[in-house]
């Protein structure tokens, strides 16, 4: 049920972005160790500005995380407002409403 709110109650699955900048940062530090021993600089220089935007997201991940439910609610916090029954919003169109119109169907060769 969409109710509009979900760009302002949205969550982010934080612990698998943490695990997987984890993961991105050792892949990193491997490369940039390896191309920097077999003496390629300019594969061991990429590979070193993607350790730091590993190391800048991975700080940031954490920082959310610790900020607490304000970012990452728990199981016990609805993902958005309940819809009001009376509230205004669309109305309710049933088939037998005159303007109410099959969606097309889609015909295959």
């Amino acid at each position: 049920m969409r109710t509009g709110s979900e760009p302002a109650t949205a969550r982010s699955a934080l612990r698998a972005r943490l695990w997987l900048s984890v993961w991105g940062l050792v892949w990193a530090v491997f490369g940039t160790a390896v191309f920097a021993l077999v003496g390629r600089p300019g594969w061991a220089v990429a590979c070193g500005v993607l350790l730091l935007i590993v190391t800048v997201d991975l700080a940031l991940i954490v920082r959310h995380i610790r900020q607490g439910p304000h970012y990452q609610p728990g199981r016990d916090v609805p993902p958005y407002q309940p819809p009001d029954d009376d509230g205004p919003g669309r109305p309710r169109m049933s088939r037998r409403d005159p303007s109410y119109s099959r969606p097309p169907r889609h015909r295959h060769p």
